[in-house]
């Protein structure tokens, strides 16, 4: 028997505006788990809010992912730049290491976590 996948709907995908990303706060307490997305030409990308380096939060200011140009994910504590697409950290003390990567879906118009 196989298990069942869980799925969490996270926001419409109209909340993500192309170039943009949005953070997300699941469950609370020590259980709780924080990912973001990023939409970018088009096509969703999702990480955990982990930076390789420290396992602390890439985010400042809520929703803040990306570069100013919108081209890089970015390390708010130490400027690390992580490439959209894969996570892969191109430049910073995490060089070389990846970000974790979710499963996103688009439903509907409805981003899902599919785990």
């Amino acid at each position: 028997m196989s298990e069942a996948k869980r799925r969490t709907v996270l926001c419409p995908l109209a909340e993500i505006a192309d170039g943009c990303s949005k953070g997300f706060a699941l469950g609370a307490g020590a259980a709780q788990r924080e990912l973001f997305v990023v939409r970018s030409n088009g096509r969703l990308y999702a990480y955990e809010n982990s930076c390789p380096h420290t396992d602390g939060p890439l985010d400042w200011t809520p929703d803040q992912f990306l570069t100013v140009e919108r081209d890089f994910i970015q390390c708010a504590t130490h400027g690390a730049l992580f490439r959209i697409e894969t996570g892969e950290c191109l430049d910073g003390p995490c060089l070389g290491q990846w970000l974790r990567a979710v499963r996103v879906v688009l439903e509907d118009g409805v981003v899902v976590l599919d785990d």
